[in-house]
């Protein structure tokens, strides 16, 4: 692998065969997603609030100057958050269904979820983990057969969906 710069940002190039065929492949679906799938996705990424999970990956993003890391910023902060879910979802519902989109909006728009979010976006760097603690109630809906799937899906969508946020974030920053 290769390490590369595009517009401040590091990028990974393969830079053999053997390193493409041992990279990660995401889930793709062929065909455009069905309206209803869209709506799911939209819905998720609102729930999950992905303008904050823009601003975690331009602040997790390396930058050439601390001038340009303030003007992606910037940039982002003018994008209104209807227009990041807006932009989001076709790529995203390449990679996630729309089961696992409605059970995982169902999750974030949960109390327990609402924590979660607030805990992942508004916490400093830490060891382990430090998610809430679920109520009794919370606890029982974590362990619905429905849920676990979705989750395990979404989880092993997400670096694809942080990659996702990543081209957004480098398409808001050129403008």
């Amino acid at each position: 692998m290769k390490l590369i710069k595009v517009l401040g940002f590091a990028v990974l190039i393969a830079s053999s065969p053997l390193a493409v065929a041992a990279a990660p492949v995401a889930p793709v679906t062929t065909g455009a997603p069905a309206a209803a799938h869209l709506k799911s996705v939209h819905d998720m990424l609102a729930a999950m609030r992905a303008d904050m999970l823009m601003r975690s990956i331009a602040g997790a993003s390396r930058f050439a100057s601390e001038d340009q890391r303030k003007s992606v910023f910037a940039k982002l902060d003018k994008v209104p958050p209807a227009q990041i879910y807006q932009r989001l979802t076709a790529p995203v519902a390449r990679l996630v269904s729309a089961e696992t989109a409605l059970e995982m909006t169902r999750f974030y728009s949960s109390t327990y979820g609402q924590k979660v979010l607030k805990q992942t976006y508004n916490s400093g760097p830490s060891y382990g983990s430090n998610e809430p603690a679920p109520t009794p109630a919370e606890r029982k809906e974590l362990k619905r057969p429905e849920y676990r799937k979705a989750h395990k899906a979404f989880l092993e969508a997400e670096s694809a969906i942080r990659h996702e946020g990543f081209v957004l974030l480098q398409a808001i920053s050129k403008r």
